[in-house]
């Protein structure tokens, strides 16, 4: 397969269906040009800005539209996006900020005042800011503020700050920039682990979408309809299981993204009946959530087909009641940071036990061994899950004993080892068995 550039799936879609709705945020549609026309004029702002290719430009953004766009707009102009939590204070992300060497914060006005923080510290150029509904129409603004539905944080002027919407105005022709998907990072995601702060993960464009490839092409093929599917992303995108299903299933198909901005359950179900979505991505805790809510009956899920669930282990009982509810069953996901996403369930091998994570992807390679030889064990018995691929990134950065740590040479490959112990069946699925009982370790994004 030949490596491609992050952006490359993106622009087919945009030109082979520029009508479609690309992304539905907060009721406003996005059709694929006018998200497209958006991107470009941010990515020439960005340039203007003296941005280039491998510099690194923080998103500081919960889901929403301006997320999408600021993502899209620094990969097309090769520059390098740093992904982090909204929920960071400021004291995090002074660290984050010098770790990645950014130069560029794009943040909601709510966090602002985080990121002003850290200005004296790590030499910030420029502080873009955005309201959460800056790109919404503006009827629904209006109906917002005079129910007092607007979140809105105080933004000191300065010629360091500039407004999201500015750079809009931008000319929508940016530069051209040659990428190499293997050479050029495509992004930093931060994740936790043993030490004090979180660690960067470094992938490079063709890293990322061997895997998205691999979810589009392979896994959902047959079953993926191009141009008039709706996938509803409610994870936030800032971890790499969210990012990749939105490129997946959305963004490089031409189908419709219902963004839901919080993970407000009535809302979550009242679009998945208005939008007919039939894909989903959600962790243990949100389908329990949606199975508890007292209203949940009162929705049509009927469109609901395909259902996936990562970041922790599903319950039985929640599988078993979300298949009463919706007729369909959970499949599962598995992937981490510093793999991106290594299993899924495959839709043809039928109802998947929810102890299993799937088989992996073909641009993914495992290794069930002993912790501690490294050796590989026979199938059936339980050792820890290692993975590799041939253009993933093996080292975190910044953190060489981390590294040390984490990432092992096997017959000239290097894989994570990550701290999973699994087992696998003579069929190819593996399944989970624990965590190991001396790496403390967040759920896995």
């Amino acid at each position: 397969m030949k490596p491609e550039y992050t952006f490359t799936r993106f622009e087919q879609a945009c030109e082979k269906y520029p009508d479609n709705t690309a992304v539905i945020f907060l009721g406003d549609k996005f059709t694929y040009r006018n998200l497209k026309n958006k991107v470009y004029r941010f990515a020439t702002g960005l340039s203007g800005l003296g941005v280039k290719k491998g510099d690194r430009v923080l998103l500081y953004l919960s889901n929403s539209i301006q997320m999408i766009i600021a993502y899209l707009a620094v990969q097309k102009i090769g520059a390098v996006v740093v992904l982090v939590s909204p929920i960071y204070t400021s004291h995090e992300l002074e660290y984050m900020i010098k770790d990645s060497q950014a130069r560029i914060v794009i943040c909601h006005d709510t966090n602002y005042g985080y990121v002003s923080e850290t200005v004296a510290a790590t030499g910030l150029k420029h502080i873009i800011y955005t309201n959460l509904l800056d790109l919404i129409s503006f009827p629904k603004r209006v109906i917002a503020g005079l129910f007092d539905k607007t979140p809105h944080g105080r933004v000191k002027g300065g010629i360091e700050t500039i407004p999201f919407r500015n750079l809009l105005k931008s000319d929508p022709n940016p530069p051209q920039v040659e990428i190499d998907p293997i050479k050029d990072l495509s992004y930093i995601l931060y994740t936790g682990g043993t030490t004090g702060f979180p660690k960067g993960v470094a992938g490079n464009h063709w890293g990322h979408t061997s895997y998205v490839n691999d979810i589009t092409d392979v896994v959902f093929s047959g079953h993926l309809k191009f141009g008039t599917d709706v996938y509803i992303a409610i994870n936030p995108l800032f971890h790499i299981m969210a990012l990749g299903l939105l490129m997946a299933v959305g963004l490089n198909c031409g189908n419709a993204t219902v963004l839901m901005p919080v993970p407000q359950v009535d809302a979550i179900l009242s679009a998945i009946e208005r939008y007919r979505v039939r894909w989903m991505l959600g962790v243990p805790a949100l389908y329990r959530m949606i199975l508890e809510n007292d209203r949940q009956d009162t929705y049509d899920l009927s469109s609901l087909l395909y259902c996936y669930c990562g970041g922790d282990v599903l319950p039985r009982e929640v599988l078993h009641r979300w298949k009463e509810r919706v007729g369909w069953p959970i499949y599962q996901v598995y992937g981490s940071t510093e793999a991106g996403h290594v299993c899924y369930s495959r839709l043809e091998d039928g109802e998947p036990d929810p102890m299993s994570i799937g088989k992996p992807l073909p641009s993914r390679r495992v290794k069930i061994v002993n912790p501690d030889t490294l050796e590989t064990v026979q199938v059936g018995e339980v050792g820890e899950l290692l993975v590799t691929s041939d253009h993933s990134m093996k080292e975190y950065l910044n953190k060489p004993e981390e590294t040390e740590r984490s990432f092992v040479s096997i017959d000239g490959e290097v894989y994570y080892r990550t701290g999973d112990y699994v087992t696998s069946l003579s069929n190819g699925l593996i399944v989970y068995v624990e965590r190991s009982a001396d790496i403390l370790k967040q759920p896995r994004s």
